[in-house]
């Protein structure tokens, strides 16, 4: 659990609870068993081209065939194997071995083409459209994935405006899974934009507009009473991981209510691309109580409650039942990331249910983990340790406090020193001013750790001249707050300064790539939020890196799934970031970037995980045992594949 006041449960009651699994941690080789179902006298599938197994299904899910040539028999309560339990071996099956499109039912004819897990479009063979009686369906050319992929590429290139471009990934995720998650990972630098942020936030904003079928679960309060019976109503019943937001702060632009629904499409299609967790055990939630948007409330294409938001106890009620819910529907084990509440609620719950659940705070501790695995790749160029450096924040909500919090706890692990004395290196600036001691009392609680003695300095210039500090922060949500005058003043204080405008989405960045360099003459270590093409200045081209979450809560999930974790511990956050860290090559130095790139993501992720999952082990609150030999492989042998299987 994150702790704000630097406690953690390394003492917890649950430390050491663990459940003996048998299931080996190597990949099972063998093809699942197949079921042979009747069929009408014609040769063809009764009922619409599809024949009902659904007593075999049944049966097969209670009692999953055994892995012969492993000799370990597969634990069926076991959720660990690529992700969740994989009872037909959808993720041990390649394209070389052959599977059977399993939905309720064999998948033939118009309705596997309308299946977004099993379609294959024209990549289906003439022996597959024979046996699932595609004939006429479908054109007679038969082309391999690869060429879809370079056709989708293509297609998306022509799109000038980048919400089209969002709007035609959602429409392929939504008729051909395997082939939208190919396109995604083979073309990952390009098309992170797209599918995140910056995009994704105008697609928030008209998400009315652009909705055309559900991607996720929409509770709100008219559910109240019920949720259970709604999460229910999800067809996917072996969920993993779960991202639900309630709207109030998405990204940098405010309250956009039920619309907020995006994000966590968005992010968990990160969470398959980039960290190879299975797309079915992956469930959006929005929680919709209200929005304070006017415009929003008067908008006739507004999909969410049309009432204010709602607060205390009518909030705090919804939110208990809905934590409650998911515990009872999926188990201890599965993990909730909130994202994009607002900070009065973003603290408030992940304190309350750091204890009970797995929960994880994307923009308090994945922010954290990915701008402090930065600065420990920016030292190999400014030199020093973390705690001979000086920082000062423009923002001090989640994002700006999470990120100090975590800089001190690794801070105090290097050198032992209290947390209280480390904490003292790191300076915040509010929309009020520096946050000093004379302050406190109208201080919000999770800004009063970093109320230190100074006299009050009104703004951020000021700050700077005041603190004169070598890494400048900016988590504010404010576009073009780095003034010209800010940055210079940096650059006089240091021979390398380091500034990382992380707000998002690129509109609110505190200052652009070009602004940075070209202000600090080139000498600028500089990181955003969102991404910035490349810069050249003074003949030389700079190409910043991307302080981007994507970089760790992919891995980080696959780490606590990999390793049955119960509860986030501030140990495996630092264990992220140092993992991210060593992945920055001398290369990637040598030309300013304090991130390694993003087309290299799965490995990382891979490294991520096996470093979250041995500190999961190491504290305690690992439950998949014993623990695999390798964390590295066993992590990349869990991801799923995109790769289109043949179907029998």
């Amino acid at each position: 659990m994150f702790s704000l006041n630097g406690s953690s449960t390394r003492n917890n009651p649950l430390y050491g609870v663990s459940k003996s699994l048998t299931q080996s941690a190597q990949k099972h080789k063998s093809a699942p068993p197949l079921v042979v179902a009747a069929v009408s006298s014609n040769a063809r599938p009764r009922d619409g081209n599809v024949l009902a197994v659904e007593n075999t299904l049944k049966e097969m899910t209670a009692n999953p065939p055994s892995t012969s040539s492993s000799g370990i028999a597969k634990d069926s309560s076991s959720s660990v194997a690529g992700g969740v339990e994989d009872v037909y071996g959808e993720d041990t099956a390649t394209e070389d071995q052959f599977i059977t499109p399993w939905t309720v039912s064999v998948a033939s004819g118009y309705p596997l083409l309308r299946d977004p897990r099993y379609n294959k479009g024209l990549a289906f063979s003439d022996k597959e459209r024979d046996a699932h009686f595609l004939r006429g369906l479908l054109p007679p050319e038969v082309i391999s994935q690869d060429l879809q992929v370079k056709k989708m590429m293509h297609n998306m290139r022509q799109y000038q405006v980048p919400l089209q471009r969002y709007m035609a990934m959602m429409d392929l995720q939504e008729r051909n899974e395997r082939l939208f998650y190919k396109l995604l990972i083979d073309n990952v630098e390009e098309l992170l934009p797209v599918v995140y942020t910056p995009t994704v936030g105008e697609a928030c904003q008209k998400y009315g507009s652009i909705f055309r079928q559900p991607q996720g679960l929409f509770i709100s309060l008219k559910e109240k009473g019920k949720i259970l019976e709604v999460l229910k109503n999800w067809p996917e019943k072996k969920i993993q991981v779960i991202v639900v937001t309630d709207g109030e702060r998405i990204l940098g632009l405010g309250d956009l209510g039920c619309q907020g629904m995006g994000i966590p499409v968005g992010k968990l299609s990160l969470y398959t691309a980039l960290g190879g967790i299975r797309p079915s055990a992956c469930l959006p939630v929005t929680i919709d109580v209200g929005t304070n948007n006017e415009q929003l409330l008067h908008d006739e294409f507004y999909i969410g409650l049309r009432r204010k938001r709602a607060t205390g106890q009518e909030y705090a009620e919804l939110m208990d039942e809905f934590m409650s819910a998911v515990k009872q529907n999926y188990g201890e084990k599965v993990l909730i990331q909130f994202e994009d509440f607002a900070n009065h609620n973003a603290f408030d719950l992940l304190e309350k249910y750091g204890s009970t659940h797995l929960v994880f705070n994307d923009d308090i501790q994945g922010t954290a983990s990915v701008v402090l695995a930065g600065l420990m790749a920016a030292l190999n160029l400014v030199a020093g340790t973390l705690a001979e450096h000086r920082f000062l924040f423009l923002g001090a909500g989640e994002a700006g406090t999470g990120i100090a919090e975590l800089i001190a706890l690794e801070m105090s692990k290097q050198t032992g020193a209290p947390l209280e004395e480390t904490r003292k290196k790191i300076w915040l600036v509010d929309s009020k001013g520096l946050i000093v001691r004379s302050r406190m009392d109208s201080l919000q609680h999770f800004k009063r750790p970093w109320a230190h003695e100074h006299e009050p300095v009104k703004n951020l210039l000021d700050a700077v001249k005041a603190i004169r500090p070598t890494v400048l922060i900016g988590s504010s949500g404010a576009g073009r707050t780095f003034t010209k005058e800010v940055v210079e003043a940096m650059a006089s204080y240091n021979e390398k300064p380091v500034i990382l405008a992380l707000s998002n989405p690129t509109s609110q960045s505190e200052c652009t790539a070009e602004e940075a360099y070209k202000w600090s003459q080139g000498r600028a270590i500089f990181a955003s939020g969102s991404p910035f093409a490349p810069v050249e200045y003074n003949g030389k081209l700079y190409a910043s890196g991307q302080a981007n979450n994507a970089y760790i809560f992919p891995g980080f999930g696959l780490g606590l799934i990999i390793s049955g974790a119960i509860r986030v511990h501030d140990d495996m956050l630092l264990a992220a970031s140092e993992a991210l860290a060593t992945q920055v090559s001398q290369e990637n130095l040598n030309n300013g970037l304090i991130y390694p790139p993003f087309a290299n993501i799965r490995k990382i992720s891979a490294h991520i995980a096996a470093r979250v999952a041995a500190k999961a082990y190491e504290l305690g609150l690992a439950t998949r045992l014993p623990q695999p030999r390798n964390l590295v492989e066993y992590a990349e042998s869990c991801m799923y594949s995109p790769n289109y299987h043949n179907y029998r």
